[in-house]
């Protein structure tokens, strides 16, 4: 079985929420407890295994191109800039000479995220036959604001709520995925109008997605105030 060596970390974004902190730094170099966003998640998944990173730039390119280049990881990391943002699908789509005909982890780097890495690779390993891939999913105290994600006996996922008035859970996805790379074939039926993962992707993958729930940490820093309850929370983790 071939192993996840290549993951997409989309950081593209604005982070307009977070300002006046992104009034001058792009969303994924913010630091926690010292140490830029976009490191945490380079070193996280350097010791999980992953090889090669292709990293989107929008806001502010050169402070992301900058911290790289400066970087232990300048020779692992392919990065992308977007003059107008693609989505998140849109950006996968784009890029698809990086990761067809391997597996690819795909995550949206401006939250932040720590568990078990090695143990969501596991549960990518042993999915189901017709499974094509992984969703990490977290307990989220603001399920209005998440996809919500409902799962069967067997932690398949079967159905997909997208941020709705009355979710039906508080099991939100993590917005981090593994795919093997038999996906390419459900991007294939997808328009030029499908731009976005969870809005256009993954109604496609009812039955063909394995729940993975991450007991660590997972925060969207979107926020001034949830970024510095993230500062309290994992002060000497990291």
């Amino acid at each position: 079985m071939k192993q996840v060596k290549k993951a997409v970390l989309l950081a593209a974004g604005f982070g307009t929420r977070l300002k006046p902190v992104t009034d001058n730094l792009p969303k994924c170099l913010v630091p926690i407890n010292g140490k830029p966003l976009l490191q945490i998640w380079l070193e996280q998944l350097s010791q999980a295994g992953i090889e090669e990173f292709l990293i989107n730039t929008h806001y502010l390119p050169e402070q992301v191109i900058t911290f790289i280049q400066n970087s232990l990881f300048k020779q692992r990391v392919t990065l992308i800039h977007e003059p107008e943002l693609l989505g998140t699908l849109g950006t996968l789509k784009a890029n698809q000479s990086f990761w067809e005909n391997d597996n690819v982890l795909v995550a949206h780097a401006d939250n932040l995220c720590l568990c078990d890495w090695s143990s969501f690779f596991q549960r990518f390993e042993t999915r189901k036959p017709n499974s094509v891939g992984s969703i990490m999913l977290f307990e989220t105290d603001t399920p209005k604001s998440c996809g919500i994600v409902e799962l069967d006996d067997s932690d398949t996922m079967v159905a997909f709520h997208e941020k709705v008035e009355h979710p039906p859970s508080n099991l939100a996805s993590a917005a981090i995925y593994i795919f093997d790379e038999n996906i390419i074939n459900t991007i294939a039926i997808l328009t030029d109008d499908d731009t976005d993962i969870s809005y256009h992707l993954m109604p496609h993958l009812m039955g063909k997605m394995q729940g993975w729930e991450n007991t660590g940490y997972m925060r969207d820093i979107g926020t001034v105030a949830s970024l510095n309850q993230a500062n309290i929370d994992i002060k000497g983790i990291i």
